[in-house]
């Protein structure tokens, strides 16, 4: 089982359930994040700000953040800005 982690603005995910942590930037990310909007499966966890995460979830949810990729990864490799499971 996984950890949560900060995602930014008090927004935690599980660690467990990550497939991918990528940029946004990408045409197909794009897509990916469009149709996820479409049909219902993306959570926006930006409050309003730049998406620059796009985290890729076990149930083919999507999830959209404004922290780089880069810091969400290194939080969910060492640990930093996890939070009990209650």
């Amino acid at each position: 089982m996984g950890k949560l982690i900060h995602i930014g603005f008090g927004n935690v995910v599980n660690t467990g359930k990550i497939i991918a942590i990528v940029s946004p930037d990408s045409a197909p990310v794009k897509r990916m994040v469009q149709k996820a909007k479409e049909t219902g499966m993306a959570i926006d966890a930006t409050q309003g700000r730049k998406t620059k995460a796009v985290l890729v979830m076990e149930n083919s949810q999507i999830v959209l953040s404004a922290l780089l990729p880069e810091t969400i990864s290194g939080r969910a490799q060492t640990g930093d800005g996890q939070t009990d499971e209650d």
